[in-house]
């Protein structure tokens, strides 16, 4: 088993972090034309079961086979379309699912990009039900908004849009509770980095996914992990950070706690619908 020690970075006001340590990757293929570009991933309890999201309006549930701590193979078991309020299926710039959070009841909610909304589903097969829209959504910038959806123990709801603007203005987060959205909180922008996705951890810290572009095709992915309390975002610890090309275009984040009791990264990498680049799926886990 190939493991390596992932090196972290002090940037600005970050701590010392807890050493993250890779596991494994796994390139991951699918016979349909519709599979491709995954954006997101939500692991089940169980560690092995998933949902994913893509940019092309599906859910795909699959499970994971691992060898102790290697992943040994990925299958898709089902796909479904994801459908809009008068349950047609999502299409054309309207598809363009980003992020994906679960709820302990198993109700599902979807960001999309393309046209900037939140929506949520009592199950794969459901039709969507509207969340209200925070009135900055309609300036977010096209390809660039609500790209990272998570939720909290208490159930409420932050996204993140990929871009903030400027480089040195940091990344708004918007909150959805009580039937409404506030941005009282924010994320510092760290260099060339980019929101893609964000997860609350078991140990109720929030993960961060960020990514740069280097041209022409290669990516370095980060995890910044954060305590989140009624004052905001604090303790900011770097827990990855990836060379460039090491892996494909991370994008979507999945933390949970695993059978040795170990929080557990899963990235899942956007291929989006290109020949040259791969799906696959990076494990890491936290010490």
């Amino acid at each position: 088993m190939i493991k390596w020690v992932v090196v972290l970075m002090l940037l600005g006001s970050a701590v010392q972090a807890d050493t993250a340590t890779f596991l494994s990757k796994k390139r991951w293929t699918f016979d349909d034309e519709n599979f491709g570009g995954v954006s997101s991933l939500h692991i089940l309890e169980d560690g092995k079961r998933f949902l994913a999201t893509t940019d092309r309006g599906q859910f795909v549930q699959g499970h994971i086979e691992r060898a102790g701590d290697v992943m040994t193979d990925i299958i898709v078991d089902k796909m479904f379309p994801i459908r809009d309020p008068a349950g047609v299926p999502v299409k054309g710039w309207k598809s363009d699912s980003e992020g994906l959070a679960v709820r302990k009841n198993g109700r599902i909610y979807v960001s999309f990009e393309g046209y900037h909304r939140v929506w949520t589903y009592s199950s794969v097969t459901s039709k969507a039900a509207w969340l209200p829209r925070h009135k900055d959504f309609k300036t977010l910038q096209n390809n660039s908004s609500l790209e990272a959806l998570a939720i909290d123990a208490k159930n409420r709801l932050y996204t993140l849009p990929e871009r903030s603007g400027k480089e040195t203005r940091p990344f708004p987060v918007y909150r959805y509770a009580g039937g409404a959205w506030d941005k009282k909180f924010s994320i510092p922008r760290k260099g060339a980095h980019l929101v893609v996705g964000a997860d609350f951890g078991p140990d109720g810290k929030f993960y961060l996914l960020e990514r740069a572009h280097e041209y022409p095709i290669s990516f370095s992915a980060r995890v910044r992990r954060f305590t989140l309390d009624a004052k905001g975002f604090s303790n900011e610890e770097t827990l990855v950070e990836t060379r460039f090309g090491a892996h494909d275009n991370l994008e979507g984040i999945s933390v949970w706690r695993d059978a040795q009791n170990r929080i557990r990264i899963t990235l899942v990498a956007d291929d989006n619908f290109r020949f040259f680049q791969n799906t696959e799926i990076v494990e890491f886990v936290v010490n």
